[in-house]
């Protein structure tokens, strides 16, 4: 059995069980040489037309026609939404907080009431809510935008709330090495709101604090 790519393994396994023979791809990415590459494209791929086969496969899966007039087009729209949804794989934090101003100041820096949307990794349904990003300067202060800018950096990711104020928080005190850095969120869950436990009123609320933050806390 030939396949162009084994990435999970799972195709292959499910093949060889059914058939009883041996497989082989292209690309193996278990192999060491492979393991640093991300999504690969090979030269008979459109990729945007492969992302939109992945949601008409979807549509018909939940019992619909793709060909309805209300769905024909809705692959396409899912697809270009994704680009705004999963936006901040594309960035880099380090390029939010590269303009920094010296400045004589050391007291609390707060940005509170921070809109955010991100999506849950376990069910890919959205979470969002509110967030508060604060630090106490070393010499070196960002502009206000910046704390908003970098919570829509880690937030377009597939996320769970936990890592996310804890890649905010770290970012902010490894890039800008203030004395303290410290966030916190609070969201609402679609995985508990719209299934599950089915609680519409429930919030989550996540902190991670930094340097002298931390120190003060404990």
């Amino acid at each position: 059995i030939i396949d162009d790519i084994i990435d999970s393994g799972k195709t292959m396994k499910k093949a060889q069980e059914l058939y009883k023979k041996p497989f082989i791809a292209l690309v193996d990415k278990r192999e060491p040489k492979w393991k640093n590459y991300g999504y690969i494209i090979f030269p008979y791929e459109d990729v945007q037309k492969d992302a939109e086969d992945v949601i008409v496969r979807m549509i018909e899966h939940l019992g619909e026609n793709p060909n309805r007039e209300g769905l024909l087009d809705t692959p396409k729209r899912v697809v270009k939404s994704w680009k705004k949804i999963f936006g901040g794989y594309a960035q880099d934090p380090k390029d939010v907080l590269v303009t920094q101003f010296t400045e004589e100041y050391d007291q609390m820096i707060v940005c509170k009431n921070i809109e955010f949307y991100s999506t849950c990794e376990h069910h890919m349904l959205p979470f969002y809510g509110i967030g508060h990003i604060a630090y106490i300067p070393n010499e070196m202060v960002v502009g206000l935008s910046k704390m908003p800018r970098l919570l829509e950096v880690y937030a377009r990711r597939m996320q769970i709330q936990e890592r996310l104020t804890e890649q905010v928080s770290s970012a902010m005190y490894d890039i800008l090495k203030p004395r303290g850095a410290g966030v916190i969120l609070e969201a609402k869950h679609h995985c508990m709101v719209c299934r599950g436990v089915e609680k519409q009123n429930s919030s989550m609320i996540t902190t991670s604090l930094k340097g002298v933050f931390k120190e003060l806390h404990c």
